[in-house]
């Protein structure tokens, strides 16, 4: 059987990440490819400039154990209209030359709350990785930093028939208990042990300082699966 490495995102509220629009920014149930290679990448200390080609070979499951709530926060943001500054090169040299002469505009974030999440991570370098997750070098959130986690990741390398039968081995906190898994998440073709849809999403990062992010497929199921029990 193939080795994973298993660990926990576990916090009171999360943002997953979704189109950055102006008026609302989304947020997906479960987060994304990205977001769990930008946790792995801030674990290594490494920073959105730098060489991501290791983890992005990497295959990864992400497992929701329990439901979500939705929330919605509101910001204002101020724009500088074109009539105001010419070809700016940047958001504070706009702000700084456009004065007083700036619009104000509500906008949304959205993020979801009680998240109890599972990676499965499969490919080279599990050890490494899971050793960078019990010592990160940079500060680890959920999505954003307004969503520190609850508990830490508490990495571990198994044998498991599939992504799904390895999260079954999660040791979540007591004060969560035991959790039946609500839906995994998965490259497409990816053995989940159950039947599954496919989706599309965008969030395969192609260019991370510029955030900019491509198509990707991926398969979807529920299996009967219950952290910190081990299916028969």
């Amino acid at each position: 059987m193939p080795n994973y490495l298993i660990f926990q995102l576990i916090a009171a509220i999360g943002a997953m990440g979704e189109f950055g629009g102006h008026d609302r920014r989304g947020t997906l149930a479960v987060p994304g490819r990205s977001a769990v290679i930008g946790t792995l990448g801030a674990a290594l200390g490494r920073r959105r400039d730098q060489d991501f080609s290791d983890l992005d070979a990497l295959g990864v499951a992400v497992a929701s154990f329990g439901r979500t709530d939705p929330l919605r926060d509101y910001h204002t943001v101020q724009t500088v209209p074109s009539a105001a500054v010419k070809q700016p090169q940047s958001r504070p040299e706009a702000l700084r030359d456009s004065g007083r002469r700036v619009n104000t505009t509500l906008t949304s974030r959205d993020y979801r709350t009680d998240c109890v999440f599972g990676v499965a991570l499969w490919g080279d370098g599990l050890q490494r990785l899971a050793g960078a997750l019990r010592h990160p070098v940079l500060l680890p959130f959920l999505g954003r930093k307004s969503c520190p986690l609850s508990a830490p990741f508490d990495p571990q390398v198994l044998p498991a028939a599939n992504p799904a039968e390895a999260l079954a081995h999660l040791r979540l906190p007591p004060w969560i208990g035991g959790r039946s898994m609500i839906e995994i998440v998965a490259d497409e073709g990816t053995d989940l042990g159950a039947s599954a849809r496919v989706e599309t999403r965008h969030d395969r990062a192609v260019d991370r300082v510029l955030w900019h992010f491509a198509q990707g497929r991926y398969a979807v199921a529920h299996p009967d699966i219950r952290a910190g029990e081990v299916p028969s």
